[in-house]
């Protein structure tokens, strides 16, 4: 049985336009269409579109590797089948696999369904693992138990199965019990089942795509969108002493994410108390999560970071740490306004896929998991719109159909650039392609280089450097003095401005400034800064363990002429510094924003943040400059 997707406003329910549940995104229906704008003619007009069979309430009963006993386990998905009229034994169609997000259900795709198979795609949306209707607890994508499950379902979808389905629409006619078998996919390998077969899907249907096919190698290709690269990375980051891509050194570990961990965990376990019904194990000792999420969680509210035993979760459920099981051409798309799985995430996975020959191509578009500009989220105008006949007027529509088309139905369509990116300061009106700038690969353009100077300057000429320091320290007790954002809740409930501003309290921050910049410049990634810190207090208790050393949050400020600043989509950096006796990279939030001409950029580096977990210790620290070995902020600028 099938049921609406449940929209939770407190705990800050998910949306739209990539075909499932987003965690953390607007209110209000998931299948429904975000704003186009202007459109222009539509490019399939619906008189061309086939003739749509529905299977609605789709049961299979899957393995799904072992339960935290140890045991072999059997799980229940809740699905829906989508079938071009048109498609038969004689005429066979590629396949597409969709779930959703974290706390969404198949419901969410049911636009995307019905649209793909209007296009000549035989569509399963499916609801994940620990989400109602289906069975079994949350197990974060794990490529050993929703990897399983997954490979089942594709197995279906070759003809390799049936399921029973107990109610619901066939071709608008009421169906009873019965049983359903696929005999209209193209097949690569009939012997195995083996469909030609895309996946797609956001978030946490997004993850599970990186899962499906390390696991099983007859998914052709991928679409992931904002999704994470490690866990680890994502729940408690620490933008330096990075081994790889966003993975960070073990024995240094981050700051844990508050915000989104408590989200995380709200919408999780309220799942599983409204699916007792479908299966009461979910509910017995860690509730609707596998134990090592209940302990990680435990974990990381106790001492603030993660530890060896959460790495083994957080490894085995992120790509990055199986991505080379992965040889799947992948479209990966992320969110610029997200501060849950930020762009430093999508570019260790694009790079990790590239390195190794993979086709994928990377896109930045405008929305994320965190609230939009006047609390609107979603996608912006004519960016994207999987729900129907619109899809081609969109440019994210049109780049997902083509890469579909290319890589299942073997047309000659390009597949685009192999890294685009939207820029918001651009005006155009219906199809929202003229304000993604492409380019061949990333990254882009060039780096410009700043100095720290004297008590609070950031100059261009390393010549120009003055002698100086900056001080500051925290309050101590995990208290905040600085504010960026509160997850979950900014986008969508109605705050006062005076709450969600972000702000630093003096004397717990330092902070650098540029003169007025004299032309507009574009960042395009993620700023480096290159700083030693004086702490003779933290440096005698960091070796005592992680709680010792010195928390730092980075952040990039526009500064307008009127001395108003904005931070960039709320985006910032905690880092853990390993050893304040030594230099230390700090990586900055990837961000695409343009600089207007007469606006100052601000470095600012503060000690706490009310987003995380802050240090208990007030940890007094200094930043000395000097032209012998100024600290420098590198900036990747296009022209």
């Amino acid at each position: 049985m099938s049921r609406p997707s449940r929209r939770l406003a407190a705990v800050a329910t998910l949306a739209v336009g990539a075909g499932g549940v987003l965690l953390g995104q607007a209110s209000g229906p998931a299948a429904a269409a975000p704003a186009v704008g202007t459109r222009t003619p539509a490019a399939t007009s619906p008189q061309t579109l086939d003739a749509v069979d529905t299977y609605t309430g789709l049961t299979f009963t899957v393995p799904a590797g072992r339960n935290d006993l140890g045991q072999p386990q059997t799980c229940t998905i809740d699905a829906d089948l989508y079938k071009p009229r048109s498609a038969s034994a004689t005429n066979r169609v590629p396949a597409i696999l969709t779930t959703n997000g974290f706390g969404g259900s198949k419901d969410d795709q049911a636009g995307l369904g019905r649209a793909f198979a209007q296009r000549g795609y035989a569509v399963l949306s499916y609801t994940g693992l620990g989400f109602p209707d289906s069975g079994c607890k949350i197990s974060l994508d794990d490529p050993g138990v929703d990897g399983v499950a997954a490979s089942s379902l594709v197995t279906f979808l070759g003809g390799g199965s049936t399921a029973a389905y107990q109610s619901g629409d066939v071709g608008g006619t009421p169906a009873g019990p019965g049983a359903l078998s696929v005999d209209f996919t193209k097949l690569d390998d009939p012997a195995t089942h083996d469909p030609r077969l895309g996946m797609i899907g956001g978030s946490y249907g997004g993850q599970i795509q990186f899962a499906t096919a390390a696991t099983d190698s007859r998914v052709d290709t991928l679409v992931p969108l904002i999704t994470w690269n490690d866990l680890r990375y994502s729940l408690a980051p620490n933008n330096t002493s990075f081994t790889s891509g966003v993975t960070y050194a073990d024995d240094n570990p981050g700051t844990e994410k508050i915000g989104w961990a408590g989200l995380f965990f709200g919408i999780g376990i309220l799942d599983g108390i409204q699916g007792t019904a479908i299966d009461p194990t979910r509910n017995v000792g860690c509730p609707n999560f596998v134990l090592e999420a209940c302990t990680a969680k435990a974990t990381l509210d106790t001492l603030g970071y993660p530890t060896s035993d959460t790495y083994r979760l957080t490894d085995r459920v992120s790509v990055a740490h199986y991505i080379d099981k992965v040889k799947t051409p992948t479209l990966l798309i992320q969110g610029q306004n997200d501060t849950l799985f930020n762009l430093q995430e999508s570019v260790a996975t694009y790079d990790s896929l590239k390195a190794r020959g993979v086709p994928v191509s990377l896109v930045w578009q405008s929305w994320g998991h965190s609230g939009g500009a006047n609390g609107n989220s979603g996608a912006a105008p004519g960016e994207l719109d999987l729900t129907g006949q619109h899809i081609e007027d969109t440019y994210l529509g049109q780049r997902i159909k083509d890469w579909f088309d290319h890589y299942l139905k073997d047309a000659k369509t390009p597949t685009g650039p192999g890294f685009s990116y939207f820029r918001d300061w651009i005006s155009y009106s219906g199809n929202a392609a003229p304000a993604y700038a492409t380019a061949a690969s990333y990254p882009v353009g060039t780096f410009r280089t700043f100095y720290l100077s004297g008590a609070g300057d950031l100059v261009d000429n390393r010549k120009a450097v003055r002698t100086g320091s900056t001080s500051w320290a925290g309050p101590g007790l995990g208290a905040p003095a600085s504010y960026s954002e509160v997850s979950g809740l900014e986008g969508r409930v109605d705050l006062p401005p005076n709450l969600t501003t972000p702000y630093d309290t003096p004397g717990t921050f330092g902070a650098w400034t540029t003169a007025a910049l004299g032309t507009p410049t574009t960042i395009v990634g993620s700023p480096k800064l290159t700083v030693r810190f004086d702490s003779p207090a933290v440096a005698l208790t960091q070796k005592t363990g992680p709680a010792g050393r010195l928390q730092v949050f980075a952040k990039l400020y526009d500064v307008a002429p009127d001395g108003s600043q904005t931070l960039v989509h709320k985006l910032i950096s905690p880092v853990r510094v390993a050893d304040v006796t030594q230099p230390v990279s700090i990586e900055l939030p990837g961000i695409v924003h343009r600089v207007e001409a007469g606006h100052r950029l601000r470095l600012v580096l503060a000690s706490t943040d009310a987003a995380y977990k802050n240090s208990y210790a007030v940890q007094p620290v200094t930043v000395r400059t000097s032209p012998l070995a100024p600290p420098a902020l590198t900036v990747p600028v296009v022209r």
